[in-house]
């Protein structure tokens, strides 16, 4: 079901959703590093354009300061929403947490809008000397097999699902249209404010 991001000479960067399982107290520094992790993976210049996550996490600090620093919304679904979206790697450890057998892939799939498909499965963070509290994965419009894209060139994600909720945005709110800011994770935050955990060294 995950595809690997195709891009050529003169492509359009995939905008990608970025889907968050978290547990309680994850630092944001956490978040950030997985991210960058999954987007150096997928390669080809792709961006995240917006964060999505169960509503159960969407108050976690931690993911309030990774969406801040990245410039983008941070975007919540409720558990009975992706537990209806069918996936590659369920986990029975994330349905007796929060209510849903996906978060990451879910949310990813349904904030990328709809015909839209992984471009990067599940994966967990890798922090040193402790167990991991974060996975992610990334969704974008998928490519059909004429090269083009089921969704229009600006990305699914500036459609995300009438279910969704914007929990916590940066402080420039997302416009529609290609005027939305974007940011490459690993790049200079929008501004040097931070909020939420004390992010890890």
């Amino acid at each position: 079901m995950s595809r690997r991001a195709a891009g050529g000479a003169g492509a359009e960067p995939l905008r990608l959703a970025a889907g968050v399982g978290a547990r309680p107290g994850v630092p944001a520094g956490e978040v950030l590093e997985l991210l960058g992790a999954a987007l150096a993976a997928v390669g080809g210049g792709a961006r995240i354009v917006a964060l999505a996550t169960v509503a159960a996490r969407a108050a976690e600090p931690g993911l309030r300061a990774a969406a801040h620093r990245l410039g983008v919304p941070l975007l919540s679904f409720p558990a009975a929403e992706l537990a209806a979206v069918r996936v590659p790697e369920p986990s029975a450890v994330a349905a007796a947490a929060v209510g849903t057998a996906s978060v990451a892939e879910a949310a990813a799939l349904l904030a990328a809008g709809p015909g839209a498909e992984l471009v990067s499965g599940k994966r967990k963070s890798a922090p040193r000397g402790r167990p991991a509290r974060a996975t992610c994965a990334l969704a974008g419009p998928a490519v059909t097999d004429k090269g083009g894209r089921t969704a229009e060139r600006e990305g699914a994600a500036e459609a995300p699902s009438w279910a969704a909720d914007i929990v916590k945005t940066s402080s420039h709110p997302p416009r529609p249209g290609s005027s939305r800011r974007t940011a490459d994770v690993g790049g200079p935050a929008p501004d040097s404010t931070t909020t939420g955990t004390k992010e890890t060294q």
